[in-house]
């Protein structure tokens, strides 16, 4: 396994969480809003936008944006 598996693999616990409290953050943050909110709607719109921004950071590893950090 190599240095930059390893240190993933030793995080990647700590990563799904952080992850994790940023939607169940904004989860909240849509019932302040809108109290009577379709929470399951909410939810899957939530994760369509962490999935793009995961999809442009993806974008951006393979032209290379990371390359050098």
């Amino acid at each position: 396994m190599t240095p930059e598996q390893q240190e993933i693999t030793k995080r990647t616990s700590e990563i799904k969480s952080e992850l994790k409290a940023l939607f169940n953050s904004n989860m909240k943050i849509s019932d302040w809003d809108i109290p009577e909110a379709d929470d399951q709607a909410i939810a899957t719109m939530l994760v369509s936008v962490m999935q793009e921004a995961l999809d442009e950071l993806k974008a951006d590893i393979t032209q290379g944006n990371y390359d050098t950090y």
